[in-house]
């Protein structure tokens, strides 16, 4: 009769963004999780089935290290939502501003009728209106752009963090295996 080793496993799911899927698979398979499948889930997601050993030495350190590592992939995709959140929030609400004013102009041309005054100032406040909605995108670009300078050394900073977390679990899971 042959001889069998018995092997337990943890298992894990996960759900990650569909562009974040192989970061997500770097980071686990760096504490010694095993993808074992892969489905789509809703709103452009991803659901990753994990498994790993249960015996696997140094267990507790590696869940600490995922923790962190987790972590701090977590407020790298913070830092990159924080690039564009506050330039959209401006543009959303500048842009309803413009957008009332122009209404504004048109109400007053169409409303009081006969007057020349009306008029003219509906038409001023129509042509400020279009001209706030021009230049709305390029205000919100240089905002972007602004907060992108500011926020790209904490992302890079971050980056680098978890690279060193990822090394020092893949140097516990090979410590035994040499």
């Amino acid at each position: 009769m042959q001889e069998r080793d018995f092997v337990t496993y943890e298992y894990k799911t996960v759900s990650v963004k569909a562009q974040d899927q192989s970061r997500a698979a770097d980071l686990y398979e760096a504490f010694g999780w095993e993808i074992t499948a892969s489905e789509p889930a809703v709103a452009g997601g991803v659901t990753l089935s994990l498994k790993r050993d249960r015996k696997l030495p140094h267990r507790a350190e590696l869940n600490r290290l995922e923790r962190q590592a987790e972590g701090v992939a977590a407020n790298i995709d913070r830092l990159q939502r924080s690039k564009t959140l506050g330039a959209d929030v401006f543009a959303y609400i500048f842009g309803v501003v413009a957008a009332l004013i122009l209404g504004g102009g048109m109400c007053l041309v169409m409303l009081v009728e006969g007057s020349l005054p009306a008029l003219i100032g509906g038409i001023a406040l129509g042509v400020v209106g279009i001209a706030l909605c021009c230049v709305n995108y390029p205000i919100r670009q240089k905002i972007a752009a602004n907060k992108t300078k500011q926020v790209l050394p904490l992302i890079d900073e971050s980056e680098e963090k978890l690279a060193n977390l990822l090394e020092q679990g893949d140097g516990l899971l090979r410590a035994d295996v040499i």
